[in-house]
């Protein structure tokens, strides 16, 4: 895969977690399940590295992907403990594993074109 494909479906994969999360979560607050500072607060973790996503920087993907994780939590332990919400859990998970394996990917082969990466040491 090159890397502007892997940038495509980053971008579109996390701007479609961000929409169903988003969506999930102020309907919840707004239906009195949660309270909706509990909704909002919820989202602002996935919201922290938006402007690297949408720009390309691999070290945003790189250390995002420690972040999806924790929404992964979410949807697994969804996906286990009910029944009402199991499509939207289903869905969650789903997303979020492409994620995990595109984000990692793409600051790979894209920090590779930009030259970026761990200096070797100098043997002395």
């Amino acid at each position: 895969m090159t890397s502007n494909t892997l940038f495509t479906l980053s971008r579109l994969g996390y701007f479609a977690l961000v929409l169903l999360l988003g969506g999930w979560f102020v309907g919840q607050g707004i239906s009195g399940e949660y309270t909706l500072l509990f909704s909002l607060l919820w989202i602002v973790p996935l919201l922290l590295p938006a402007k690297g996503v949408f720009q390309g920087n691999p070290y945003t993907y790189a250390w995002a992907s420690f972040i999806l994780c924790l929404y992964m939590l979410h949807g697994l332990t969804l996906l286990y403990v009910t029944t009402d919400a199991f499509v939207f859990a289903l869905i969650e998970v789903l997303l979020i594993g492409v994620l995990l394996i595109a984000f990692p990917f793409y600051a790979r082969i894209r920090g590779r074109e930009l030259g970026l990466g761990l200096k070797k040491k100098s043997k002395e």
